[in-house]
């Protein structure tokens, strides 16, 4: 309906104009779309600064499961008003941003109906590793940054607090993670714990170049009152934090590594795996995949083992496992090593996209109080916004479990043309904010990166049979992920059989197999998004290219998967087959 004036008079009048019903629709759908993120942002301080939004500077979020409530209800009442709006009459851009906000609230509304909401650590995650790493997510430049940063470090005893109660509930409903998989967890607590306070990780702001915007006393007095409130605030918690770990935590973990252990944990695996695939598959079926995926992948190492010279690809990779010649000797050779490796790589992609995302990135060692327990490495997103770059951040503990053959399928995934140009493309999308900064999806961003590893042979990265094996042993990892991720949550595996399992078909260190089954059994359904998204891409690609024949373009193919960010796997299919279908016509 719409109402008009005219020669005086007030006229209603039905309009049934498609063009002006799809810009109605489109209208409100941006309206719910903004209210929704400026929502979020109040909810997520931390972010909104990483924006350079200071609404909200000074603030951390509200860590309490009434907290959680208060977001899972307005999650519901956005749901309500989006579900009001026509998506039939909605432009094709906005029925994207339509779907990825329904299922975004979907996810919120869903986890929170579940006893394992109470869950709010990993055996790598937590609330302490979480604010020590708020240093390098948001902006300090002046003399109000400086002066937010320390407000948030006051508020850390009552992150803590309400953590730990939060965590209290978990254990009362017994929604407590694996024994084995928290060994030595305490370390990252106690480890943030610096006997001098000048080399605390939170205290970091200060050990930096003074910024021209801030002046000599009024930085002198800020590092003072930032020590003052490391020593009487911060590391109080942090030990209260290790006391209730060892005391009370630690003595109620779960002997059964998987959830289907837990009141609920059937119906929970289920939900994690439609949220971090975005598909409808059963535990059943992704278990099949994943050993079908295995067999096809073994094969190719044997092949690979034969081209080396060895009679079995076992022998082959004994030989990766041990010789020295592979391993750093420092950890800053092993930096060396990789950033080489991202700098022959930044040099091949402009021949495999037709759009390079301006941010850069750098490398960066990962926290040692983080480092024994976590993985090989990860990437954190930059803030262009506020002017940081992207970071690439490598394990360089444990030395001898860190070959070099296993360097370029690595930076693939974590720097370019993986993580850091997937994400560093998104944070530039001439869409919502919400798009560009709050649409995440494991199964799209993971499955990305390891489709960015097979990349590497368009590049001819893997020039050696020693590359060429470190990087089947990754996409065999990544397939075992499928079987072990299901088998230990939906079939009553074992760690141990998890662990053989990993040993005999990958080619990865003991240390990192450890590593990864330990996070599989703390983070259930995670692991599974890097397969299943990467066999989509890969599906879609062959689907492209024989559509077009040789019209098809690898580098505009590429550009089409990411230029609307990440979507559901549902959703990309129906994208890329759009785009497929107006290139033929």
């Amino acid at each position: 309906m719409r109402s008009l004036f005219l020669k005086g008079m007030l006229i209603v009048v039905a309009l049934s104009v498609p063009g002006l019903a799809r810009a109605d629709a489109d209208s409100d759908l941006t309206q719910l779309v903004d209210s929704y993120w400026a929502t979020r942002l109040k909810e997520s301080p931390v972010l909104a600064s990483s924006l350079g939004i200071d609404t909200y500077a000074g603030e951390l979020a509200d860590y309490s499961l009434a907290g959680r409530d208060r977001r899972a209800a307005t999650a519901a009442s956005f749901l309500e008003q989006l579900q009001s709006i026509p998506a039939d009459q909605l432009s094709p851009d906005a029925r994207l941003e339509f779907g990825i906000l329904q299922r975004k609230l979907r996810e919120t509304i869903e986890a929170n109906r579940m006893g394992q909401r109470s869950i709010n650590f990993t055996n790598r995650s937590g609330w302490h590793l979480a604010i020590a790493a708020v240093a390098g997510q948001v902006p300090l430049r002046n003399k109000a940054d400086f002066e937010s940063y320390n407000r948030r470090l006051q508020q850390y005893a009552r992150v803590n607090d309400e953590s730990i109660a939060v965590a209290n509930v978990a254990i009362e409903g017994g929604y407590t993670l694996p024994c084995d998989a928290i060994e030595g967890y305490e370390e990252s607590i106690n480890g943030l714990i610096a006997e001098d306070v000048e080399n605390s990780r939170f205290y970091a702001p200060y050990t930096r170049k003074r910024p021209d915007m801030i002046s000599e006393s009024d930085f002198d007095a800020l590092s003072e009152q930032a020590a003052a409130t490391i020593d009487s605030v911060i590391h109080p918690a942090l030990r209260k934090h290790a006391h209730w770990y060892l005391e009370t935590y630690k003595p109620a973990c779960r002997v059964e590594p998987g959830v289907a252990a837990q009141q609920g944990g059937d119906q929970y695996y289920a939900f994690r795996i439609w949220q971090q695939t975005t598909t409808s598959l059963s535990a059943d079926e992704i278990h099949a995949t994943g050993l079908s995926e295995v067999a096809r992948i073994r094969a190719e190492m044997i092949e690979v083992a034969k081209a080396a010279g060895y009679e079995s690809r076992e022998a082959f990779v004994e030989h990766l496992r041990t010789d020295p010649r592979y391993y750093a000797k420092t950890p800053e050779e092993l930096m060396e090593k990789v950033a080489r490796e991202t700098k022959l790589i930044d040099g091949k992609m402009p021949g495999l996209f037709g759009k390079l995302p301006r941010l850069p990135y750098g490398i960066k060692e990962i926290p040692r109080e983080a480092a024994e327990r976590t993985t090989t490495a990860y990437y954190l997103r930059g803030a262009p916004d506020i002017g940081i770059a992207g970071f690439y951040f490598v394990n360089t503990s444990k030395l001898d479990q860190r070959p070099f053959w296993e360097i370029p399928a690595l930076s693939l995934h974590e720097a370019v043309p993986g993580h850091h140009h997937q994400i560093a493309l998104q944070q530039e999308l001439s869409v919502s904010d919400f798009r560009k900064h709050g649409a995440r999806f494991n199964v799209f961003s993971e499955g990305w990166a390891l489709y960015a590893e097979r990349l590497g042979i368009d590049m001819e990265i893997y020039d050696t049979p020693a590359k060429d094996m470190g990087r089947l042993s990754y996409e065999m990892w990544r397939a075992c992920r499928l079987v072990v991720d299901t088998g230990i949550h939906a079939k009553g595996w074992s760690k141990a059989r998890a662990v053989a399992f990993m040993t005999d078909n990958t080619a990865l260190s003991h240390a990192n197999i450890e590593a990864e089954v330990n996070r599989y059994m703390s983070w259930p359904g995670q692991a599974l998004a890097y397969k299943l998204g990467e066999l989509k891409i890969r599906e879609l690609r062959a689907y492209a290219a024989a559509e077009l024949g040789g019209n098809f373009s690898l580098a505009a193919f590429h550009d089409v998967v990411l230029d609307r960010g990440p979507l559901p796997l549902d959703l990309l299919d129906a994208r890329v087959r759009q785009w497929v279908a107006r290139q033929k016509s």
